[in-house]
């Protein structure tokens, strides 16, 4: 056991089968860490609890909520859920999101999201304060793996997201959101800079009027 943990550094990828993953997740220390497979590759990240990720985690999620109630699109969106293909993929994103058909497509009371009995969530967001460059890098080849419609990355120091749309196993950039139609990064881009000066409650009046002007 002790060679396992060994082999699994916090913050770094290493090549590992299957059975050696789950089996260095079921031991990290009170399970405070996200982790990642692909196709024998792991990657632990120990989270990182400070004020700007947990805010524009709070910030990007206020934002599509909203849009998607004022557009009547319905939706469930899942913090930090575990999605696994055994013995392939697995992730645990910032945020995910069902919807429109598939928002009521997990039913209450699974743990996993297996994707041999569910689909994968349509849109993924990852929070990047520390870790821009695996989420631009590997965790984007995993969920072009996966199979999810729209990849977005928070970019903290920025603050500004970068969309992907994937489709046919790869991705490119977007300006407006597909799953959610009507959507610009740009607005989203907005949103973010306006928060490092405005509490939520004043961001989420401000999104409101946005969203019905459109």
């Amino acid at each position: 056991m002790d060679e396992i943990i060994t082999k699994f550094p916090t913050d770094g990828r290493v090549e590992a089968n299957w059975d050696e993953y789950l089996q260095a997740v079921e031991e990290l220390p009170e399970k405070k860490a996200k982790c990642y497979y692909n196709k024998g590759q792991s990657y632990i990240e120990m989270t990182r609890l400070g004020n700007d990720h947990a805010s524009d985690h709070t910030i990007i999620m206020l934002a599509v909520n909203l849009f998607a109630i004022s557009q009547g699109i319905d939706f469930n969106s899942k913090d930090n859920c575990t999605i696994r293909k055994t013995g392939f993929q697995e992730a645990q994103p910032d945020v995910s999101y069902y919807l429109g058909k598939n928002a009521d497509a997990v039913s209450y009371g699974t743990d996993i999201i297996e994707l041999d009995l569910f689909p994968p969530p349509n849109l993924v967001i990852e929070v990047a304060d520390v870790s821009l460059a695996d989420d631009k890098g590997e965790k984007r080849l995993l969920y072009e793996d996966i199979g999810v419609e729209e990849y977005w990355i928070v970019d903290v120091q920025k603050a500004e997201l970068i969309a992907f749309k994937i489709v046919d196993g790869g991705s490119k950039r977007i300006q407006e959101s597909f799953v959610l139609p009507g959507l610009s990064i740009a607005l989203l881009d907005e949103t973010l800079q306006k928060s490092r000066h405005n509490n939520q409650r004043i961001i989420a009046i401000w999104l409101m009027e946005q969203f019905q002007q459109n």
